[in-house]
């Protein structure tokens, strides 16, 4: 990690318009010399002078502005390249094989019969980026450790899948298996990188854009936190991440640069493949993305290196005295190098060197060919093993290398720089001719005229086979490889989780604050206690999870370096390059980035970490669902806490923070195993539970979310003959009715069981009806139970049908069943189908609002006297009272008054 003195300073420029001119006639000296330079040299010289004395500046440690930008041209002069290690001949032959069997693996897949897709154009515009990277930075796992963590672009996946075909890692029939997993399987191969279908290949998906970013800069951020920690030496590992220009538009892409330069992660790189195409056009046809992106990265704080023009454009750059190339390069518009990509050289000699004089005496001893294979710095070996080499050498910032490529380089004239090219999957004979004479294959035309083109592969024992198994053992290993090391924890005993078995007595405490009790007693556990992960945005406090701040401290590699101003109390905001909390800041992405981060460093690095990341329920699912569905793709485990959960729990706050859906959204996600309990006791068995699940023997790639809430209740102590099957599995009996003519069940979750208790003591006392009440911990849980014993009985009609767990446990359950929750009424209704008798649900469905819970609970209808009324109309539907009582209830309650509903528990931010 990079020490105080090479970060970037939290100030580094501006004029200094309040101090005072100690020495004016030193500083009219200094300004003389400009003057002196521009009347004398002109504003070129003066120019190149004043940048070479901003450098000189930065050298000294002198903080002086930074450039928004830099001229369109390499940031490494061709005098400061280093020596280049590899055999570029054969590193030549190695991509271009590589390059035929990533085109010809996509174009077979578009065979008669089987028209998969696939994508070419991207992995050929950014081949000689990923060989370098193979040839000689990646680093493997073979030591033991991590390794390198590698975000490949997602569309550039048939190029990973070529070389590992090359390297035996991937079979001919693997590679026909292209984006068929199940039709072809095992031997089929996912569309993308994605762990969850190839778990010994793929690390990190990538290809939902914009996550790739903000995953690789929490993946490195997580690197230095478990290294400060003691938990995982990750001192050799770098994290790469390969991107495309148009994919930084994705707000996600940028919106968490300031974190990684913030807390100087030159432990990543960024490498954006800008060919200047976004899926069906230029990126910006009329600006210029390289210099956008500069600005923007060098705005906050990250080092920027650009990788523009190869080596054929050194000689006309070391004649460029007067700038008017460099001038032209920079006046150029993105749209324009685009077209100067798929024209002659005699176009780009009158339209690009032909308006001025100076620049058309640069090139008249050159052919039109040779100015037509002016080429793109991202297609240069050299240039990009400096640029690696540069940012791997940087210390104290981020890296971003910005390399100009073109899309669908080397496929041909059909294919490169054309806007339709993400689109073109099939390459015509005519088109394999010329690429394979582009890249001096020895392949019979008659082999490409007849059926399906050939892999190519040189052989075992050729000297590219060789080379490349050498340089992959020489940097640790084959990648990408995803290598499961970790071993099961040692979990904690029943005595972790006494205390939220004895209840809350007669204090009322929330959900969310019989959590955070469970967590203090297990983050205190000597075996495992330090690798709980909490993860909040903001809302700690909120959250009652302030009372760790003195022991667990805020993790920030700096340090604490100021007093808190609130260091006298006994709950003081802490925080140390040690700390166990991540404190994200206002942003559920980052937060959601740093879980999956740590709930899949059991893979990345071999030692688990269970993240426990806690938020306002409204903004998860909904706002960062997509990273919820990349930590399921990325295996990752853990705990995540809808907290403040419920339509009308979290009174005041108004639509935007009333979540009355989260529980539906999750039941979208196979991954998740979602629960909504109502006391602390299923809490402790549940979070019991998903411990042995995803961390103990024959762990699973699941993970765990638990909406709990705000409102203040009495918590009772755990029966003697606790249903735990039932708690775990979805349903079981709360509390048995005790007396009443008429039987009914009231099926509720979460927040909603006090109502239902207090509903079943009102329809003993007033109506004569005798109603269970079922705790439904996971209505979620109860219908994957119920699908999954259908599906066996529709395939094994031969076998004893499986009878769904929901149906077993109400079988014998008399009356009518009501459900009610604080969701919308499709989260109960998932289970309505397999429930034995009459079923009716009643629910939030609609928009929040502000207002007392008594009022919301009212307008809904889903308040204990509400209850009331739907037990009645079910027992009226049945014949068992009389219709006439429906109208007496509404009157008596006032059910169509909401001002009439008591205001309920007010207060309980946790």
């Amino acid at each position: 990690m990079a020490s105080g003195s090479d970060r970037n300073p939290i100030i580094i420029g501006g004029l200094p318009s309040q101090v005072p001119d100690f020495d004016p006639e030193e500083t009219q000296e200094w300004l003389d010399s400009l003057d002196a330079a521009v009347d004398e040299r002109g504003r070129e010289r003066a120019r190149y002078l004043m940048l070479r004395l901003i450098e000189r500046a930065r050298e000294k440690r002198v903080a002086v502005p930074e450039m928004r930008s830099t001229d369109y041209v390499n940031t490494i002069a061709t005098k400061d390249e280093p020596f280049f290690p590899g055999n570029e001949e054969i590193e030549r032959k190695i991509l271009n094989a590589t390059r035929w069997n990533a085109a010809v693996m996509v174009s077979r897949a578009q065979r008669p019969g089987i028209g998969v897709g696939g994508h070419i154009a991207t992995f050929a515009s950014s081949a000689s980026l990923y060989d370098v990277g193979f040839n000689h930075f990646f680093r493997g796992k073979d030591d033991g450790k991590g390794g390198d963590q590698i975000f490949f672009q997602g569309h550039a996946s048939p190029g990973v899948y070529a070389r590992a075909y090359l390297l035996d890692r991937l079979t001919e029939t693997q590679l026909d298996a292209f984006r068929q997993e199940k039709s072809k399987f095992p031997n089929g191969l996912s569309s993308y990188p994605h762990p969850r279908l190839m778990p010994d290949f793929w690390e990190f998906p990538t290809v939902s854009m914009g996550l790739g970013p903000l995953g690789a800069i929490y993946q490195a951020r997580m690197n230095r936190y478990m290294e400060a920690r003691g938990i995982a030496d990750t001192s050799d590992s770098h994290v790469w991440a390969y991107l495309g220009d148009g994919e930084m538009d994705e707000p996600e892409s940028l919106g968490q640069l300031s974190l990684a330069a913030r807390e100087g992660l030159d432990n990543l790189t960024f490498v954006v493949n800008c060919n200047l195409q976004r899926l069906d056009g230029p990126v910006r046809g009329n600006g210029k993305i390289m210099q956008e992106l500069e600005s923007q990265f060098r705005g906050a704080g990250w080092n920027v290196i650009k990788l523009v023009w190869d080596r054929s454009w050194d000689p006309l750059l070391a004649q460029d005295r007067d700038g008017i190339l460099v001038n032209k390069l920079n006046t150029t518009p993105d749209g324009q190098f685009q077209t100067y990509a798929t024209e002659t050289g005699a176009y780009i000699r009158e339209h690009f060197f032909g308006d001025d004089h100076r620049l058309r005496a640069m090139v008249e001893n050159m052919t039109d060919q040779q100015i037509q294979h002016l080429g793109r710095g991202g297609h240069d070996h050299k240039k990009i093993y400096a640029a690696y080499a540069a940012a791997k050498a940087h210390k104290g910032q981020p890296t971003v290398i910005l390399a100009q490529t073109v899309k669908g380089w080397t496929l041909g004239p059909n294919f490169e720089g054309r806007n339709a090219t993400h689109q073109m999957k099939k390459l015509t004979a005519e088109d394999l001719k010329r690429f394979r004479d582009r890249l001096h294959l020895p392949i019979a035309d008659k082999d490409l005229e007849d059926g399906n083109p050939p892999y190519y592969h040189p052989g075992r024992d050729s000297e590219e086979i060789q080379y490349m198994h050498d340089r992959r053992k020489a940097n640790g290993g084959y990648v990408p490889t995803r290598v499961v090391r970790a071993k099961p924890l040692p979990l904690p005993d029943d005595k972790a989780y006494a205390g939220a078995k004895k209840g809350s007595g007669q204090q009322k405490i929330a959900t969310t604050m019989a959590f955070v009790r469970v967590l203090k007693d297990l983050m205190r556990d000597k075996e495992i206690g330090k690798r709980f992960v909490p993860i909040a945005p903001d809302e700690y406090r909120t959250f009652g999870m302030d009372a760790f701040f003195p022991s667990a401290k805020i993790y920030n590699p700096l340090g604490q370096i100021y007093e808190s101003v609130d260091r006298e109390l006994l709950l003081a905001y802490k925080e140390s390059p040690t700390g166990q909390m991540l404190h994200d800041g206002i942003s559920e992405a980052g937060c959601t980035a740093s879980l999956i981060a740590a709930g899949s460093a059991y893979a990345t690095h071999g030692e688990p970490l269970i993240p426990i990341y806690v938020f306002y329920s409204m903004f998860g699912f909904q706002r960062t669902g997509d990273q919820f569905w990349q930590m399921a793709d990325q295996l990752a485990r853990g705990f995540v806490l809808g907290a403040t959960a419920g339509r009308t729990t979290l009174t005041g706050e108004g639509l935007q923070h009333a979540d009355g859906h989260s529980q539906l959204l999750a039941s979208t996600n196979p991954a998740c195993v979602a629960y909504d309990p109502a006391y602390g006791y299923e809490i402790a068995h549940i979070v019991k539970d998903g411990l042995r699940r995803m961390y103990g023997e024959n762990s699973e790639d699941v993970f765990y979310y638990l909406t709990v809430y705000n409102e203040p209740i009495q918590h009772p102590a755990e029966p003697a003959d606790v249903d735990v099957e039932g708690i775990l599995k979805g349903l079981y009996r709360v509390q048995p009715g005790d007396k009443g003519e008429h039987a009914a069940q009231i099926l509720a979750s979460g927040v909603a069981v006090p109502w239902a208790i207090e509903a079943q003591r009102i329809l003993a006392d007033e109506w004569n009806v005798k109603a269970d009440v079922w705790s439904a911990t996971s209505w979620n849980e109860l219908r994957r139970d119920a699908v999954e014993a259908e599906e066996h009985n529709l395939l094994h009609p031969e076998e004893e049908q499986r009878v769904p767990y929901v149906t077993q446990k109400l079988a014998d359950a008399q009356g009518p069943k009501v459900a009610v929750s604080d969701w919308m009424r499709a989260v109960p209704d998932q289970i309505a189908r397999w429930v034995p008798g009459t079923y009716q649900s009643l629910g939030a469905d609609g928009f929040g609002f502000a207002d007392t819970r008594g009022a919301a609970r009212r307008f809904f209808h889903i308040d204990a006297q509400s209850i009331v009324l739907g037990v009645l109309t079910e027992l009226a539907k049945e014949g068992k009272v009389d219709r006439s009582l429906l109208k007496q209830a509404i009157d008596r309650y006032q059910l169509l008054d909401v001002a009439a509903a008591e205001a309920g528990e007010a207060g309980g931010d946790a």
